[in-house]
């Protein structure tokens, strides 16, 4: 990055921590116009629109435009994500960043664990949703947080108690200090189990074939 876009950036980030978002705005705007194909100039200047500004069209905007100078810029995309996911009305684009940003990135458990989530609640999705879990625990194991989000969908939307038996009781296993893991696995203990297997299902009577 050129020393006059580092120091742009430097300048807007203390603006913005001594509460003046606006000149931070400014400061950025300025440099563009010397510099207007900078994408981590664009970048920031859409972090401050939309973050600090509210000014969601225009952080759009500085991302549609670094997008068209660098269709792969994968910060721009997550940004782009950021932004679009919020809205039911946005959800098939943001589904379609999602899923490249997925492409780009193969080793982003972070980012695989934030799309199952979006493929769960926004796409109401859950076949996809368990997927994405399923494809970023085999990227890392021992993520204790993701097995716990895995297993909400598993019992929740899914209704498969023994899978959510067991990426509950890895959860436990990989951090046995978090007290979420394990009341959560009392819970399901106590509702879908009896004598430590699954409840029977009780039969419709007076339904016909």
């Amino acid at each position: 990055m050129p020393d006059g876009a580092y120091e742009a950036i430097t300048r807007a980030k203390n603006q913005v921590s001594g509460g003046n978002p606006e000149g931070a705005e400014k400061t950025l705007e300025d440099y563009l116009r010397t510099d207007p194909h900078n994408t981590k100039v664009r970048l920031a200047l859409a972090q401050i629109l939309s973050n600090h500004l509210k000014d969601r069209n225009g952080a759009l905007l500085q991302l549609d435009i670094i997008l068209d100078l660098d269709p792969d810029d994968i910060d721009a995309k997550k940004a782009l994500v950021t932004i679009l996911k919020p809205e039911a009305r946005n959800r098939k684009e943001a589904n379609k960043h999602f899923g490249e940003l997925v492409l780009l990135c193969p080793d982003d458990v972070d980012l695989m664990n934030s799309y199952a989530i979006f493929l769960k609640n926004q796409m109401v999705d859950f076949k996809a949703s368990a997927e994405m879990y399923e494809k970023a625990l085999s990227t890392d194991p021992k993520r204790a947080d993701i097995h716990y989000n895995y297993a909400i969908l598993l019992y929740k939307d899914i209704k498969n108690y023994i899978k959510t038996k067991e990426h509950l009781e890895e959860a436990i296993r990989i951090d046995p200090a978090d007290k979420n893991f394990r009341t959560a696995l009392e819970r399901l203990m106590k509702n879908k189990f009896k004598d430590g297997k699954p409840k029977k299902k009780l039969f419709e009577f007076g339904k016909k074939d």
